[in-house]
């Protein structure tokens, strides 16, 4: 798939776990794994935002489009 997800980078980044990301954006750690991994089919704009915040970063830095595969 060509959009990338960059969970992993940020958390490594903020030293933050995904349990603790999971917490504090009111997300079971089931639904976070499955975005994390580029397995999920969409995403909502409000769940977006609620990791821009929690995050401090603007929805580019979690998501990359790239056209290779």
């Amino acid at each position: 798939m060509p959009i990338a997800i960059n969970l992993d980078a940020l958390l490594r980044e903020r030293g933050m776990t995904l349990t603790e990301l999971s917490e504090r954006v009111g997300l079971t750690l089931a639904n976070l794994s499955i975005l994390k991994t580029g397995k999920a089919k969409a995403v909502r704009f409000s769940t977006l935002e609620t990791l821009c915040r929690v995050l401090e970063c603007q929805p580019g830095d979690i998501l990359g489009f790239s056209e290779e595969e």
